[in-house]
């Protein structure tokens, strides 16, 4: 995503470029009832409106490949979701069939009950082997915030930049709660620059992914990809 200026105050559609709202959303495709159909929908919508990638269940990552071929769109998929509980030797293979079928991003689930159980090393390790199964392959870590509390979301923050991730996200979208702007905050006071900060689960207007904006987080996973970027063409034509 470009550059943008971020402040306190949350952002006005004056301040951002279509290009730089579209460039921020990732087009979630996870629920689990949809349909090949759907997903073949829901990528036609990523490609029209140019969004920086679909976000899809593993089987799917194929066919979305296909389909988004010559596309600027990405293709991303989820790694231990979504409870983050799998073996790391799953997570690595889940990141090899990911890769061969056409991803080149991913949002991986941390050990969620072992970072509420203290054991960083095993967090760190579970992370840095997706990281390095990875290769260039972008790597979002899920922290499952709604499980967690202050001290847990800034350690997993911390072990997730140790291992070398790209981003610390919020939520899977499937906990009791997702993204808020008190978690933002915290997440990106805690990481360094060259870690970003995706929200999930929430953010379905213009004026939430505004405001999630002007703190700095820079992706956002979306469902409501046409209602927001025709809201903020609406508002930019009037």
């Amino acid at each position: 995503m470009s550059a943008m200026t971020t402040t306190d105050a949350a952002l006005s559609v004056a301040d951002v470029t279509y290009e730089q709202l579209a460039g921020a959303i990732d087009h979630s495709l996870l629920r689990p009832e949809l349909t090949v159909q759907e997903v073949e929908a829901g990528c036609a919508i990523a490609a029209e409106y140019r969004v920086a990638s679909v976000c899809a269940r593993p089987s799917d990552v194929p066919r979305c490949a296909e389909l988004l071929a010559g596309s600027p769109v990405a293709v991303g998929t989820v790694i231990g979701f979504p409870h983050g509980a799998v073996t790391t030797a799953t997570k690595v293979f889940e990141v090899e069939r990911a890769l061969a079928d056409g991803a080149t991003e991913l949002d991986m689930v941390l050990a969620i009950g072992r970072l509420r159980s203290g054991d960083d090393a095993y967090v760190e390790a579970d992370i840095r082997a997706v990281v390095e199964a990875a290769g260039d392959a972008v790597v979002k870590v899920i922290l499952e915030n709604a499980y967690l509390d202050r001290d847990e979301k800034v350690r997993g923050c911390r072990l997730a930049e140790a291992a070398g991730a790209d981003f610390v996200k919020t939520s899977t979208g499937f906990a009791p709660s997702g993204s808020t702007m008190e978690d933002l905050h915290l997440m990106r006071a805690t990481v360094s620059d060259r870690v970003q900060v995706k929200a999930a689960g929430g953010v379905r207007t213009l004026d939430a992914l505004l405001e999630v904006l002007s703190l700095g987080v820079t992706r956002v996973g979306a469902t409501a990809t046409a209602t927001i970027l025709d809201d903020y063409r609406t508002r930019t034509t009037a």
